[in-house]
């Protein structure tokens, strides 16, 4: 398939239209040659380059980055998805592109490849960025609730499934829907030798209550009337309204329970109960955690954590590379994954995970307020080949907000698989017949500036065109992203719900009226009185099988109306050292696996 003029040259120079590669040129290296990645690398044994000679060759190649970029965004919008046959060549070619700065910064180091002897007991997490507050009753961000699960325990805890379990709180009843009793576990300690007791949990849950702490976390009890101790191990809960989800906001990723005296600075050294110990924190460099000798589950196994900061993929993947690290936690592009897992000192752990990828409808709009367009949106959608070509198949399409794991999900939901004639029969029914270009509708995409955002967006631009829909994509800053969906100022949107989705409520959160900004994430501005009423009651009912059947309801609803287009939910996958073996990564992708005794 012959490119077109724009792509048939870079800078006029490097290829010429109907030829193939330059020989010697940078395009030649394990791209256009023909030779992959990872073949490219083992084909540079350690001291093939002086330190002059790497360097040379690093910063000379640092001024086709740019180029290389824009070039590699060119050749997705015209390659991507226009036929399926060439289409697995032609994207291993773009994969490859995508990944040649990961490429030159390997090269770099190969001059020095001495591996450190790993300390068997000690393990070096990569981390993306780091925890912002590690004290329970304040980090709402992922990484300080991941960090905070390991040192402070809940008074309950959840399974892969997301049904709850005791944790510090051995049983527990509830005598009326507005009462819950607690009864929690004897000779539980915290990492100071103090014991846990009803007046530290009382005490973290009324901090959070009281508006003078200004806890994000505050609104999560607004359902507590008043919290009762009546002895070292019994804590009676008192609600002013029923909560279905109540247990929810007492598990452990939720809130860990801090000791009732803790003081004003206990963010920087905090002390829970949990399976890991604080030892320090360096802002933006690493937090360190031992293992709890007295921990009531048993002391973890691994020793020691360090958790490094590491923002740069490229560079978190290096290091895993050269074995001055232990781990990381699905913070790579899937490019780089096939080319580390080919290493002999590494392993890759992958399940399915919960995170939620969709599009989100603007139901307002004249256009997507027509259930038949939406629906053609739908089936326009090609998400198997999304999930092949740009997601390497580190995804499972998805028909709704609930994953499949979840205790309530409805396996009956239906899905709108890829349908492009049924797509077009929609839109001519809707109105919208081919006009003499061959357009039906002119639509909008919102998406942040992340790359593999940019790339589905580029992607849907090709599939939908196919049956008359000219897309338009406007990439944005996540800041900016946000205050335009809070204000309804966006069409289409592609986002993801990270965590939120572990729980029944989040159908109240999102789709019901009274949550339209600034009230809550209902940004689509979606209204059903048949919604409102399902999520209300979900809110409420008591019996889980009852709410179950709401819940499915809720889901069969979801994908009538369509006020988001589901697309997949992304696994959980881990690059890490071999010694680690095949890890028992959790769907929601937190780092419990690390507690193991």
């Amino acid at each position: 398939m012959p490119l077109p003029a724009s792509l048939s040259r870079v800078k006029g120079q490097l290829v010429a239209p109907g030829t193939e590669c330059v020989p010697g040129s940078w395009v030649s290296l394990g791209v256009c040659s023909g030779r992959s990645l990872d073949r490219f690398l083992g084909s540079l044994p350690c001291g093939t380059l002086t330190p002059d000679c790497a360097l040379g060759f690093f910063l000379s190649s640092l001024r086709t980055l740019r180029l290389l970029s824009s070039l590699c965004v060119n050749l997705l919008t015209f390659l991507l998805f226009s036929s399926l046959r060439p289409l697995r060549p032609l994207c291993s070619l773009c994969g490859n592109l995508l990944t040649f700065s990961f490429l030159l910064v390997l090269v770099f180091p190969l001059c020095s490849c001495s591996h450190p002897t790993p300390d068997p007991s000690t393990v070096v997490f990569l981390l993306e960025s780091s925890p912002a507050n590690l004290d329970p009753r304040f980090g709402s961000d992922a990484q300080s609730q991941r960090l905070s699960s390991l040192l402070f325990d809940g008074l309950v805890q959840r399974d892969a499934e997301m049904n709850l379990h005791p944790d510090l709180a051995e049983s527990w009843d509830t005598p009326t829907p507005l009462t819950y009793i607690f009864h929690l576990r004897k000779g539980v300690l915290f990492h100071d030798g103090r014991p846990v007791s009803s007046s530290d949990v009382k005490s973290t849950i009324d901090f959070m209550r009281n508006p003078a702490n200004r806890s994000p976390k505050r609104g999560a009890f607004r359902m507590i009337a008043s919290i009762e101790a009546p002895d070292p191990q019994t804590v009676i809960f008192h609600l002013n309204e029923p909560s279905a989800s109540f247990l929810w906001n007492l598990e452990r990723s939720a809130v860990g329970i801090a000791p009732a005296n803790a003081p004003a600075d206990f963010s920087r050294h905090p002390i829970g109960s949990g399976p890991f110990r604080f030892i320090s924190q360096s802002q933006d460099d690493a937090v360190i955690l031992e293992s709890n000798p007295n921990y009531f589950r048993g002391a973890p196994k691994i020793h020691k954590v360090i958790f490094r900061i590491v923002p740069d993929t490229i560079v978190r993947a290096l290091e895993l590379r050269k074995g001055s690290a232990d781990l990381e936690l699905t913070s790579l592009s899937p490019d780089m994954i096939p080319v580390l897992a080919r290493r002999p000192d590494l392993e890759i752990s992958q399940r399915p995970g919960t995170n939620f990828a969709y599009l989100g409808i603007n139901m307002e709009d004249p256009a997507l307020s027509k259930p038949e367009v939406r629906q053609a949106l739908a089936y326009a959608t090609d998400r198997d080949s999304l999930i092949h070509y740009i997601l390497r198949y580190e995804a499972r399409k998805a028909s709704g907000l609930l994953p499949p794991n979840h205790w309530a999900f409805d396996p009956t939901t239906p899905q709108y698989n890829y349908d492009p004639a049924q797509a077009e029969k929609l839109l001519s029914a809707a109105g919208y017949p081919r006009r003499r270009d061959g357009t039906r509708l002119n639509v909008s995409l919102k998406v942040s500036t992340e790359e593999q955002a940019r790339l589905i967006a580029a992607a849907l631009q090709d599939q939908w065109k196919k049956v008359g829909i000219s897309l338009e994509v406007r990439p944005l800053e996540i800041a900016t992203l946000f205050a335009d969906l809070a204000k309804g100022n966006f069409q289409i949107s592609y986002l993801k719900w990270v965590g939120a989705n572990n729980d029944p409520d989040v159908f109240e959160l999102v789709f019901n009226s009274k949550r339209i900004p600034p009230d809550g994430p209902n940004r689509g501005r979606y209204r059903s009185a048949q919604m409102d009423a399902l999520t209300d009651q979900i809110r409420v009912e008591m019996d889980r099988e009852k709410r179950k059947q709401l819940c499915h309801l809720a889901q069969q609803l979801a994908a009538h109306d369509l006020p988001y287009i589901p697309l997949w939910y992304t696994d959980v996958i881990s690059v890490h050292n071999k010694r680690l073996g095949d890890l028992p990564l959790s769907p929601t992708g937190d780092y419990q696996f690390l507690s193991a005794p």
